[in-house]
């Protein structure tokens, strides 16, 4: 009886929802590119991202988990997308994408852009954790590695690093 609550007490922790948040800032002053974002596990695995982020110019910009969550030197110390499997850059439905590739956001006319999406990759534990590493919006539309360009292979030649921030844990219950 002991051995199947240690287990039913696993499998309740192994399978319950995790949530990580980031706040995000431009350090750089030149985009003033503000937004809160959670990133919620399902007991499915999949992630749901929800949030706003305001202050952008109306369209497209590239979203990407990046490998560090270091902001000594602003956005450009979050290092490059997180991709531990070596891939080329894709769009966040192709087979062959780094993790951290997300696609776009898509900003209204007022500069506003509310985030509901999901992610089958990305991950709050295991090898695809987010946590502790950063969210990058970018200036420019990412192309999804179509471009014909030789960044869009890597980064989607999404231009700049418009607003970042550090996931941190939300709850660890």
């Amino acid at each position: 009886m002991l051995t199947f609550a240690v287990l039913s007490t696993f499998l309740l922790y192994a399978f319950a929802e995790k949530s990580a948040v980031v706040n995000l800032s431009d350090p750089s002053g030149e985009y003033n590119v503000t937004g809160n974002i959670i990133f919620t596990q399902l007991d499915n695995g999949i992630v749901n991202i929800t949030g706003t982020v305001t202050g952008l110019t109306p369209g497209n910009h590239g979203f990407h988990i990046h490998n560090l969550g270091n902001l000594e030197d602003g956005c450009t110390s979050t290092g490059a997308h997180f991709n531990p499997h070596n891939l080329t850059h894709g769009g966040p439905t192709d087979t062959i994408r780094h993790v951290g590739d997300l696609g776009n956001i898509v900003a209204s006319n007022e500069g506003v852009s509310v985030i509901n999406v999901t992610d089958n990759i990305i991950a709050l534990e295991g090898l695809h954790n987010i946590i502790g590493r950063a969210v990058v919006v970018h200036a420019l539309e990412d192309d999804l590695g179509r471009g014909g360009v030789p960044d869009s292979i890597l980064t989607g030649n999404a231009g700049a690093r418009a607003s970042c921030g550090v996931i941190g844990i939300l709850n660890d219950e």
